[in-house]
């Protein structure tokens, strides 16, 4: 029974969610182009189905192909960090201070560099989900148990072989958590540069229904961007699980 009202939460929640956002519309006399009501939204989305359709497409490759960029980048680095101090020292610090750059103020420049649509899409996707994947393959380098190192040196072990046979093993979990992270971020990334220089996309789609004060198709682009994020995040969950079950001990403080 507990195993099932868990599994029923998350639809309660929103059914219950949904429900009350519909009386507070119609018993405020909201207007529409204030809070649309779910059923404006559902009929706005119903009707408009294939342009979203085409638009969402575009934003999922985009942001699957700076995400694997950002996998691939991230990962070396974060290895690179992670398995030698002088790059720690000199690299860290100028990430953080990257990452601590607003995204949506590095679209003007590459506007400049490459032009409206896809480029500065898959770049800027790639920016804001390279961060959490780099940070979290260099900590999982980076906390390996002292003990466990001086066995391996003891067996004679040099520093590639304990990083290949013991490091990256131990920071399989760090990375496989950070992809889900990383994902939801690539879709912020993506729908920020859309909106800002773009001819296509949710994000395009969005700014294009703000202009016309069309709010029940921005709060429709909404729900779709919502929905692509929760399923990439289902998908790299059960991937974690898969790859990582070995380093999973039980439900931790969750009761």
């Amino acid at each position: 029974m507990s195993e099932r009202l868990e599994t029923a939460m998350p639809w309660l929640f929103v059914l219950g969610s949904v429900a009350v956002w519909e009386l507070a519309c119609i018993v405020l006399h909201i207007p529409t182009f204030v809070l649309p009501r779910p059923s404006m939204v559902v009929l706005s989305l119903y009707e408009r189905l294939g342009p979203i359709l085409d638009n969402s497409w575009v934003t999922l490759l985009r942001t699957l192909v700076g995400f694997a960029i950002a996998v691939v980048l991230g990962g070396i680095l974060g290895i690179a960090i992670g398995s030698s101090r002088f790059i720690y020292r000199g690299l860290y610090p100028v990430l953080v201070g990257f990452n601590s750059i607003p995204k949506v103020a590095v679209v003007p420049v590459f506007v400049i560099w490459f032009g409206i649509g896809t480029v500065p899409a898959v770049l800027t996707a790639f920016l804001v989900s390279f961060f959490p994947i780099a940070v979290n393959v260099a900590t999982g380098l980076a906390t390996i148990e002292p003990e466990l190192l001086d066995v391996m040196r003891s067996l004679g072990a040099k520093k590639r072989k304990i990083l290949t046979k013991v490091g990256l093993p131990r920071a399989m979990p760090y990375f496989f958590a950070s992809l889900k992270v990383a994902i939801t971020l690539a879709f912020v990334g993506t729908i920020i540069s859309e909106t800002v220089a773009s001819n296509k996309g949710i994000g395009y789609l969005m700014m294009a229904a703000t202009s016309n004060f069309d709010t029940p198709l921005v709060f429709a682009g909404l729900i779709v961007i919502a929905m692509m994020g929760i399923v990439m995040y289902a998908i790299f969950a059960v991937i974690e699980e898969r790859m990582t079950f070995w380093a999973k001990r039980g439900d931790g403080l969750m009761t």
